[in-house]
């Protein structure tokens, strides 16, 4: 295979962790001098119309036959089998994560979506997962054998230390991601609503667009507990507010029920931040145990006792945040990703 057609469902520059992940192969490739193309599919995907299935299949078509077919698996999983097959010979599949184990999905969904992607990735050449934990999933429940699997971790880039909020003011605390199920926001507002004695305020950052139910409903939750004017939904910020953003912040958190990563984890550990996380996934697992306190997801009581842990004890929250800046220096770097998809997608490559 001489080169790569990387195929990605809907708008490229949506800020979500998968998609940034996508816009990161693709610039690291080009810097790189590897020969790799965008691929625009339909949006419809992971459930797509027989008009997107249809048009997916013809975009496919139009491709080389010595250009391998890097897919998104957000598109992938949702592949029928005969389409899957009809590529077979040149197709990589990218899972962040299942798409089954969305959050939210009615029962019946999600099986579908397990039955499809376990077809699907029946036909895959190689496989890349982004991270250890779903490459674990993928052999354990989805018949994929390990050694058709690259795990390619995200990459991170340097970043400046964060300084906080100086100790002016309420402490200052701060969540990244989509307004989704998957996110656990409803949990970590239930936590803070049991510790609103602490002088805190929160930013979280993330697009409201996904899930307008869960939206309306954490707003009203918000509005409920009498949190409006201590609980920011700031929606989605550009990458130079978010970076911004991240050196006001006092302690990260990542409330989420499940991750195939959590690629904002080593967002906020290059930056030497104190983090309160759930065990939802690879990045939390590679976070150091002194630069973080993790929590079941889904665990109220849990979440708001460690909260409360870092918010009343600034000498702990110092030594975590040293711990994660120490740890900084040791995250794995995007080049490195790249590297392992592109010798995972062409065949000469390794």
């Amino acid at each position: 295979m001489s080169a790569v057609v990387f195929a990605i469902p809907g708008d490229i520059d949506l800020p979500t962790g998968g998609y940034g992940y996508d816009r990161r192969l693709l610039r690291e490739w080009r810097e790189a001098g590897i020969e790799a193309r965008h691929l625009a599919l339909p949006a419809g995907f992971p459930f797509p119309t027989k008009a997107h299935l249809a048009l997916t299949e013809k975009l496919l078509v139009t491709t080389s036959a010595d250009e391998t077919l890097l897919i998104d698996g957000l598109a992938f999983g949702a592949f029928p089998e005969a389409l899957a097959a009809r590529f077979s010979d040149r197709l990589v599949a990218l899972v962040h994560h299942p798409l089954a184990l969305e959050t939210g999905l009615a029962p019946l969904q999600a099986e579908a979506l397990r039955l499809s992607e376990r077809a699907a990735l029946r036909h895959a050449r190689r496989v890349v997962a982004s991270s250890p934990s779903t490459a674990r999933i993928l052999t354990a429940d989805f018949d994929v054998a390990a050694d058709r699997i690259a795990v390619a971790e995200p990459g991170v880039d340097t970043a400046r230390r964060a300084t906080g909020s100086g100790g002016e003011g309420p402490l200052r605390l701060t969540a990244v991601g989509s307004l989704i199920p998957r996110k656990g926001y409803d949990v970590l507002v239930e936590a803070l609503t049991r510790i609103a004695d602490r002088d805190w305020r929160l930013t979280i950052a993330g697009s409201p667009d996904y899930a307008p139910a869960t939206t309306a409903a954490l707003r009203a939750q918000i509005d409920a507990a009498g949190l409006s004017d201590r609980i920011l939904l700031a929606g989605a910020v550009p990458p130079e507010r978010l970076d911004e953003l991240y050196g006001e912040t006092d302690l990260f958190v990542m409330p989420s029920l499940f991750e195939g990563y959590g690629m904002v984890l080593t967002e906020a550990l290059a930056r030497g931040l104190p983090i309160v996380c759930t065990l939802s996934g690879a990045g939390a697992e590679m976070l150091p145990d002194d630069a973080a306190l993790k929590v079941p997801p889904g665990d109220t009581a849990a979440l708001a006792k460690a909260l409360a842990t870092l918010i009343d004890a600034p000498a702990e929250r110092r030594a975590r945040s040293d711990a994660a800046w120490a740890a900084a220096g040791n995250l794995p770097r995007w080049h490195d990703t790249a590297r392992i998809v592109a010798a995972a997608c062409l065949r000469d490559g390794g």
